[in-house]
């Protein structure tokens, strides 16, 4: 997190990266009490992984002494984690294998006007 003011890191979340990333993309840029609103009423499971981060990231600026009505979500983006390999017996004796993907979120807050 090279320019945030105030971040959080969700590790080892079991989501595939491929199923956070659209919702990253709702909030990017977006000030705090409006990104929390987006993913409080988004569905997805991604994005109540996504609003706990965001909480914590906001309670990161709380104790740094940031003023919380000037932020914004200015970096998010999510890594790729270890994978679980499974898998089942197909036809034929054969193996399908089932790659279990999870990711690490990263959200950054910045005040507004800095980049």
């Amino acid at each position: 997190m090279k320019n945030a003011l105030a971040y959080a890191i969700h590790k080892d979340a079991r989501i595939s990266p491929k199923k956070v990333t659209p919702v990253l993309n709702l909030i990017r840029g977006k000030a705090i009490y409006d990104a929390k609103v987006i993913l409080a009423l988004d569905p997805t499971k991604a994005a109540k992984m996504i609003l706990k981060v965001v909480k914590s990231a906001e309670s990161n600026a709380k104790n740094a002494k940031l003023p919380i009505n000037n932020l914004l979500v200015t970096e998010l983006w999510v890594g790729e984690a270890a994978v679980l390999k499974r898998g089942h017996a197909t036809a034929r004796g054969k193996f399908a294998p089932m790659l279990k993907r999870s990711s690490h979120i990263y959200v950054g807050l910045n005040e507004r006007g800095n980049k």
